[in-house]
């Protein structure tokens, strides 16, 4: 979510929301709904999911206004938006690649778009050299899998190998991957502080 320098007048809004204003939930879902859809369709790439998602974004701000407390608006619904989208993943109905879940990780509140740019860009490279490190056949496994989104059977028809040992190198290569990317993810975070 870009902040388009609302902050102040978002706290207010705010405020305002939690004594019962609709006009200042009105305010806030014309400055943030576009904005909401927009990261939820580029997460996503399904328009109905993306409405669903922002029209449950909004519905909870209104319904929990006297419950949240809000100090960035941009935060809250960048945060909201990349929640839904890995509900929506992890209930099966949406496959999403590792290198789009480790993009949905990046801030997207940078005000710097050519910084932010250049943050994704660094962050699919370094993903893609850890991977290349993988065995031929673990990765191709993998990448059949995380980036292609097939399924262990059709990745053993595929390469005419056993479920078993699919299921064997994916987990292989998860374990390979999972504290590297981690370092990964907080050494870029480290550097590219603002």
């Amino acid at each position: 979510m870009v902040n388009n320098g609302h902050t102040g007048d978002d706290a207010l809004l705010l405020g305002r929301m939690k004594n019962n204003s609709s006009d200042a939930f009105n305010q806030l879902y014309e400055r943030y709904w576009q904005q909401v859809y927009s990261a939820a369709f580029k997460r996503l790439n399904d328009a109905d999911m993306a409405k669903d998602i922002t029209q449950d974004i909004f519905l909870t701000l209104w319904t929990k206004r006297h419950e949240l407390e809000i100090r960035n608006l941009p935060a809250y619904m960048f945060t909201a938006v990349r929640n839904r989208v890995l509900n929506q993943i992890e209930a099966g109905k949406k496959f999403v690649s590792i290198p789009e879940l480790l993009l949905m990780e990046l801030p997207s509140s940078r005000a710097d778009q050519a910084d932010a740019n250049a943050l994704k860009n660094e962050l699919l490279l370094a993903y893609n050299a850890l991977v290349n490190t993988m065995p031929a056949a673990r990765q191709a496994i993998f990448r059949l899998s995380y980036e292609e989104g097939a399924s262990t059977e059709e990745i053993a028809l595929q390469l005419q190998i056993s479920r078993k040992t699919v299921q064997n190198q994916l987990g292989k290569a998860l374990a390979q991957l999972r504290a590297s990317l981690a370092l990964l993810m907080w050494g870029i975070a480290f550097v590219h502080l603002p």
